[in-house]
């Protein structure tokens, strides 16, 4: 009897703990074929200019991936990398290989759903099966209070119901041991010149370091647990002030959200926790794509948005994105972006809501822009907030946290934010 050997296809799910596509295949299969593959798709650039993949994130991501093979090695197997087309290569390895089911995580935004429609095209030729999994997101979709098609637009009744009418599964065991067939030919991790992109240079400015990897994810979300009272944040405290700094690694899998969410209420019960809330949102994101699909965030879609934009968008776009607009936590927040790569949530949402709202330039623009930029880009998240900011019909109380325009333009000068990325400006109002 031959034996059955499954291809495992990671994506935004780079890591071997929680895991569900690895585990199932180290169940049914005797021997698995882990696979990760650099897409082009994801190192082009688009019609604005702007890069899908910044060098920042994309050196996260190499370093993700190493890890990822470096981990799997350590449980007896292997990670095939390969750069080009998954609907070219997933079945050409399926063959060599003589796979018997391809397995990968389902996703939701619309260019990496049509990469696996094409990559199911493919295999349904050569008579093979790509069977989805749904691993992206803190509460199963199965386990929502009500179908897909009936989820609230509203964040406050989704969180709402969610909370008291659903329960997050427990994390799925590790495997103890995982089996491949001989693998010819691993391939080598790309460089960054390979995927045509130059080295980020570290800026010492920055508070934080950031390195991709399960390891690092796994070891950073114990220290800041760690670094947190036993019953949730100290009173007064913003959880902007101290962020977790987590979601680069959930972003791209590197942490399972259930694990995050397992861990961070463990002893507390403290499910009330600022994380805990960016998990829901996380959900509500995903699943409104899930729920609308594309037009859910098309200017279409907007009140007197489409119409309402500047003449002159390219010029108030260059001096938002180079942090030149003269209001300066919006040009600190800017600066930082795009030496780091990450900004706390609340200054993201400062920034969008003054670039649609004040420059009334287009918000798909901005968010274009943040896709290049951030090390924890996630297109649900990314799109849902921006579309947020500018307009979606949700609840208005759903809104109150945001800044406005005016508000923005009147934040304390006397900060040592704004004096760290802004000194000039600092040293004026001194």
């Amino acid at each position: 009897m031959s034996e059955k050997t499954i291809l495992v296809w990671f994506r935004n799910d780079l890591r071997v703990h929680d895991n569900e596509i690895l585990f199932e295949a180290t169940r049914k299969a005797d021997k698995v074929l882990p696979v990760y593959i650099f897409d082009p798709v994801y190192f082009k650039t688009t019609e604005l200019g702007l890069l899908k993949t910044g060098n920042i994130r994309a050196k996260f991501l190499l370093e993700s991936v190493a890890d990822l093979r470096s981990n799997l090695q350590k449980l007896g197997g292997d990670l095939i990398v390969k750069i080009g087309n998954p609907a070219e290569i997933i079945p050409q390895l399926a063959q060599q290989y003589e796979v018997s089911e391809v397995y990968h995580h389902r996703e939701v935004a619309f260019e990496e759903t049509n990469i696996s429609e094409e990559v199911e095209a493919a295999l349904w030729k050569i008579k093979l099966n790509l069977k989805h999994f749904i691993g992206h997101t803190l509460y199963h979709k199965e386990d929502l209070p009500f179908p897909i098609k009936d989820i609230p637009d509203s964040f406050s009744i989704f969180k709402k119901k969610v909370e008291r009418d659903s329960q997050v599964r427990p994390c799925i065991e590790t495997p103890e041991r995982i089996l491949t067939p001989e693998i010819i030919d691993a391939g080598n991790i790309p460089t960054l010149a390979d995927l045509g992109l130059t080295e980020p240079v570290e800026d010492s400015r920055s508070d934080f370091h950031y390195e991709g990897g399960e390891s690092t994810g796994l070891l950073h979300l114990e220290q800041y647990i760690s670094s947190q009272p036993l019953n949730g944040a100290v009173k007064g405290a913003k959880h902007s002030d101290h962020p977790s700094r987590l979601s680069a690694w959930i972003s791209l899998g590197c942490l399972s959200m259930r694990w995050v969410y397992r861990e961070v209420t463990h002893g507390s019960h403290n499910s009330s926790s600022p994380l805990v809330l960016e998990l829901l949102w996380r959900d509500y994101f995903r699943f409104m794509f899930k729920k609308h699909g594309k037009q859910f965030y098309s200017a279409e879609r907007f009140k007197d948005i489409a119409d309402d934009i500047s003449p002159n968008q390219e010029e108030l776009f260059d001096k938002w994105k180079t942090g030149n607009t003269g209001i300066p936590f919006v040009d600190a927040s800017m600066r930082q972006l795009n030496a780091t790569g990450y900004i706390p949530n609340d200054n993201r949402q400062a920034v969008a809501v003054y670039l649609a709202h004040e420059l009334k330039v287009d918000w798909r623009m901005g968010a274009a822009y943040f896709e290049e930029k951030l090390i924890d880009y996630s297109p649900a998240s990314n799109l849902g907030n921006w579309a947020f900011v500018a307009g979606v019909e949700h609840d208005p109380k759903d809104t109150r946290y945001f800044l406005s325009p005016k508000q923005i333009s009147e934040l304390d000068l006397q900060t040592q934010y704004i004096g760290n990325w802004l000194p000039e400006v600092f040293a004026e109002h001194a």
